[in-house]
């Protein structure tokens, strides 16, 4: 199972990625929510309204405790799949028509604060040690709220892939998303490689230069891992 984080810090670091996540879509202007994400086939305002559905999965979560042995830890959580999303999923599109339906981005800016906030709130006072299912698994809080580290991270990259004055996520949660994914892929990636580039280069968000290609080796073979 995965240890090397204890359950405070996982507690903290889930809190401090989802806060600098949601003030960073509160700060948007609404001219950005028509600007192109860093996720296939959305954008900016199709990713905030997923970010609502992640929150509302948050707290369905935290209020499903079982009583069995966990099945998974915060980096098994992950599907790992090699081919990036083409935006053409039925879900994906589904989500794209929610998004329209608010019409308004302050209106999902309400909904995600509304939401975002319970999801938050519901993460500190749970108990680290209960076991939760989810998507027919069982993890104990920290490890689940320790994966969405790596959840809120990615989306926080994914959110300013295209606005440049937008701020970015903590340099923390970049770190420990890196571990994680460094976990998943069985390798280090090269030291050179910022924590950022890791994670865009690792996730398939971005194609590594022919120099990075280089440095990365046999691990450009395994890669993307495209996590879900």
């Amino acid at each position: 199972m995965d240890v090397l984080v204890a359950p405070k810090y996982r507690t903290d670091l889930f809190a401090r990625s989802w806060t600098a996540l949601r003030r960073a879509v509160a700060e948007l202007p609404d001219e950005d929510f028509a600007q192109r994400s860093g996720c296939a086939g959305w954008l900016v305002r199709d990713l905030v309204c997923h970010l609502v559905i992640d929150a509302q999965d948050v707290l369905i979560t935290l209020a499903t405790p079982v009583e069995t042995e966990p099945t998974r830890d915060a980096v098994t959580y992950w599907e790992v799949a090699t081919t990036p999303p083409t935006g053409d999923d039925p879900l994906d599109a589904l989500v794209v028509r929610l998004a329209a339906a608010y019409e308004e981005p302050r209106l999902l800016k309400f909904h995600l604060d509304d939401v975002g906030s319970a999801a938050g709130r519901a993460a500190g006072l749970a108990d680290p040690h209960l076991r939760v299912g989810t998507r027919g698994e069982v993890l104990t809080v920290d490890a689940y709220l320790s994966a969405y580290v790596m959840e809120w991270t990615l989306h926080h990259l994914d959110l300013v892939a295209h606005l440049a004055d937008a701020a970015g996520p903590p340099a923390e949660g970049l770190a420990r998303s890196r571990e994680m994914l460094e976990k998943i892929a069985g390798s280090a990636f090269p030291s050179s490689f910022s924590d950022r580039d890791a994670l865009l280069v690792g996730t398939g968000r971005r194609a590594p230069t022919d120099a990075e290609r280089t440095e990365l080796g046999e691990l450009t073979t395994r890669l993307p891992l495209v996590l879900g």
